[in-house]
Order: C-alpha cells, then sequence, then structure tokens
C-alpha cells in the first residue's frame, strides 16, 4: 500500500508518503505560507521516493482541532488528491498524532488556540491504539481537567505559552507532524477505515474563529 500523508493544523507544514510500511517525510515551519509550500514538498518527497500520484492507493489528513485554514488546507489538498482516482482518505486527529509523535504511552495534548484558549485531550496508548481519557475539547487553560493518576507527559506549543498547567513534565517543542498520521493512517487504511473524499471534514472543536471589536477592546 502507497498513501499519502499531510498535517497543516499548526504553524508546522509537513508532508510524508506510505510506502509498503516506510514512511518518508518533509517538514518545515511555514507560519502561514502552508497553501504555498504544501504541494510543492508533497512533489518533492514524489520525486525523492520516485512515486507518483497516480500509484497511491489512499489519502491521510491531520483532521483537527488546530488553525481553521490549515484544517481546511490539509483537507483540500487530500480530497483534490483523491477524488480524481477515486482514493479512500483518513482523517486522523491533530491530539492523536502530537501525542503519536512524542513516543510517551500517557500524553496531555495540548495546543495554543489562541483567544486565551488551548486544544487539550489527554490520551492513552493501550494495544497500539490511542484512547481518549479526556476527550478533545477547546477550553482556557486554567478550566483545562486535570488526567487521572500519574505518568503523564505534557506536549504541545499550549504548554509553552500557558506554561505547565500542572504537569511534572512537559516538552513544548513537541507538534504534530505528517510521519505521525501516516503511522497512525497505516493499519486504519488497511483495516478499511478509510472514506468517499467527499466525506472527508475537518474537526474544528471550536466554532468560533476571532474575538469581537468589543471583546478585543475589553482585553
Amino acid at each position: 500500500m502507497k498513501f499519502a500523508a499531510l498535517e497543516t493544523s499548526t504553524e508546522w507544514c509537513s508532508v510524508a508518503l506510505w510506502l509498503d510500511g516506510e514512511i518518508a517525510g518533509l517538514e518545515e515551519r511555514a507560519g502561514n505560507r502552508h497553501s504555498e509550500l504544501v504541494l510543492a514538498m508533497l512533489e518533492s518527497l514524489f520525486r525523492q521516493a520516485r512515486v507518483t500520484a497516480s500509484q497511491l492507493d489512499a489519502v491521510a489528513f491531520g483532521a483537527g482541532p488546530g488553525s481553521f485554514t490549515g484544517l481546511r488546507i490539509a483537507c483540500g489538498v487530500a480530497q483534490g488528491l483523491a477524488l480524481a482516482r477515486g482514493l479512500p482518505v483518513i482523517g486522523i486527529p491533530t491530539l492523536e498524532s502530537l501525542a503519536e509523535e512524542s513516543g510517551a504511552a500517557r500524553v496531555v495534548a495540548c495546543l495554543d488556540a489562541r483567544m486565551r484558549e488551548v486544544y487539550y485531550s489527554a490520551l492513552e496508548k493501550n494495544n497500539g491504539r490511542w484512547h481518549e481519557v479526556i476527550p478533545a475539547q477547546c477550553v482556557p487553560p486554567a478550566e483545562a481537567p486535570p488526567p487521572p493518576g500519574e505518568g503523564w507527559v505534557g506536549c504541545g506549543n499550549g504548554f509553552e505559552v500557558y506554561g505547565s498547567l500542572g504537569l511534572a513534565k512537559v516538552i513544548p517543542a513537541i507538534h504534530p507532524s505528517a510521519v505521525a498520521v501516516a503511522r497512525l493512517a497505516g493499519p486504519r487504511l488497511a483495516a478499511g477505515e478509510g472514506v468517499d473524499a467527499a466525506l472527508a471534514l475537518p474537526v474544528y472543536v471550536r466554532d468560533k474563529v476571532a474575538f469581537t471589536i468589543e471583546e478585543r477592546r475589553a482585553g
């Protein structure tokens, strides 16, 4: 099986190729340039691997939560690659790929959601699959529910902005990646969990995009 993976939900833009269990990836800190970079990076990866889009069997993407624009870019590119070829698409939750990238087994995933809120979840890996102990949510940092028990590692830039949130160990620099998306998507695609490209959707968690003028004036 061969498939492409995309992750553009944060300031990082990354792409990956799964080639029969082997994964190759590229990433770049993009700021707001994801739309300029993602296709060129994917084409570069195709050339390095000597693979063409016509040889793909599926497409995976980071589904969110995260940057609204970034999520739409990843989903749109995934649909564009898949629709013309009738390929299945699978969306992988951003906080799950963040947990996968950490290498830990119990992860509190926390991304800065702007507007004084974070995207937050606690995930635990059992039998090779992540399970939500605290479901993905968008909350003010002070209201983020503490995970039960011990041994949790905090990962994501939410900890860089808002501190440790009571955790003993945090690694703010870890970010979701297309390589992690590919690792998570491989077994699921093999199990037939992909969907028609038209049914692939981002997972926003929060509907509000920005403060109103009154809210900004109020600080």
